[in-house]
């Protein structure tokens, strides 16, 4: 197990010591080809058999798995107690919990990984809840499941200084990235050539995608590029034009995710300063506010005015996500309280968070000016994990 994944484990081992739960149970089998978006902060590697990794309140690790799957966890050194199975993990999954949850506790909760507002605490599927629900009828924990979110989140959003300088890592290299798309981006290019230009970097770098590659960089240029999670088309760089880039990365083992704009020509139109001072600004603006305790809608509306106030049209999405593991790494939000968003908007900021700021708008006749920012949350505030575009750049 390597110092980071150890790191992870023990701080889940101290949330759930301080949580309302007793025992908090990832459920999963055959890891390859469907994993639990948390097992990453548990172990290494995957598991085959139905297989029980359970965190209990007195910060006890114990992990019940198929006979063949015991001898990397075993060697991790992580888990203080570690039972095989051959037939049925019902009975030492029972056992476990027995031995974790004191019979004293007159209604146990076994904490699960389903949620209705956040994909990354949703990894137990419904299948295998069904599957656990009968392993535990007519017991004593027949109604103790309860959703782990709250669990999960914090252990996803609250970054330890490891995690931090694995991210600072990712970020260096998506603004290398960024100057070398500069030096290759001439009149002429291609969305597509843009982009498989940085494939190739990310490629060669031994480097990770924040999100699907399709779609990873996106590139748009000019006014007629269609802005989204589409993949890079055949639309050619010309003079006048905005080149925007969203790009994310992955080293060891954490993401990064960051926008940047550039004006082709020497001139810069009062449109686009405009619209540069406008989408800078409210990005300002959501950082000023983003503080611990807060709400992200709370966020997301300080930036939002802002925006409008400039005359700009309010933004279709979230200011800004989580980052982690990957790009959208689940938890609270910084977004306004539309249904979509569930009840992700309404969570309060926390230390140790890291979140993304993001806005953009169009500029008729020229393209899509957005910019994307990376800041972790700190006692006093946020901090700026990238160095912010203040300037226009231009090629």
């Amino acid at each position: 197990m390597s110092d980071l994944t150890r790191e992870k484990l023990n701080q889940a081992a101290a949330i759930v010591a301080q949580s309302d739960v007793d025992v908090w149970l990832t459920f999963v089998r055959e890891t390859s080809a469907l994993s639990d978006p948390c097992l990453p902060f548990l172990m290494e590697g995957g598991l085959t058999w139905q297989s029980a990794l359970l965190v209990s309140k007195s910060e006890k690790k114990v992990a019940v798995v198929g006979n063949f799957d015991t001898d990397g966890l075993q060697k991790s050194g992580d888990w203080d107690e570690l039972i095989g199975y051959v037939q049925s993990i019902r009975e030492p999954l029972l056992d476990a919990l027995e031995e974790l949850i004191p019979v004293s506790v007159a209604a146990p909760q076994i904490a699960v990984n389903y949620s209705e507002n956040d994909d990354k605490c949703d990894g137990l599927t419904y299948g295998m809840f069904r599957l656990l629900e009968s392993y535990l009828a007519h017991t004593r924990f027949t109604n103790a499941l309860a959703s782990a979110e709250p669990i999960i989140r914090a252990l996803r959003g609250r970054k330890t200084a490891s995690e931090l300088a694995a991210m600072r890592g990712a970020i260096a290299e998506t603004d290398t990235l960024f100057a070398e798309v500069a030096a290759f981006a001439t009149v002429g290019r291609t969305e597509r050539q843009i982009g498989a230009f940085v494939h190739g970097k990310i490629h060669e770098r031994g480097l990770g995608f924040a999100w699907e590659a399709e779609g990873n960089p996106m590139v748009n240029c000019g006014p007629y590029s269609a802005v989204g999670h589409g993949t890079p088309g055949e639309l050619a760089l010309e003079a006048g034009h905005i080149l925007h880039l969203d790009l994310g990365v992955v080293q060891n083992g954490y993401a990064s995710d960051l926008q940047r704009c550039w004006f082709v020509g020497s001139e810069i139109p009062e449109a686009v300063s405009r619209a540069h001072a406008a989408v800078l600004g409210a990005i300002e603006a959501g950082f000023a506010a983003l503080k611990p305790g807060v709400s992200g809608w709370e966020v997301d509306a300080a930036a939002r005015s802002f925006l409008v106030a400039a005359g700009y049209p309010e933004y279709l999405h979230a200011l800004g996500h989580q980052v982690g593991r990957v790009a959208h790494d689940g938890g609270g939000i910084l977004g306004p309280c539309w249904a979509r968003y569930g009840q992700t908007p309404y969570w309060a900021i926390e230390v140790g968070q890291v979140y993304t700021l993001e806005l953009g708008v169009r500029v008729e006749g020229y393209g899509y000016w957005s910019l994307e920012e990376m800041v972790v949350v700190t006692e006093g505030g946020a901090e700026w994990l990238s160095t912010p575009q203040r300037d226009i750049w231009t090629l």
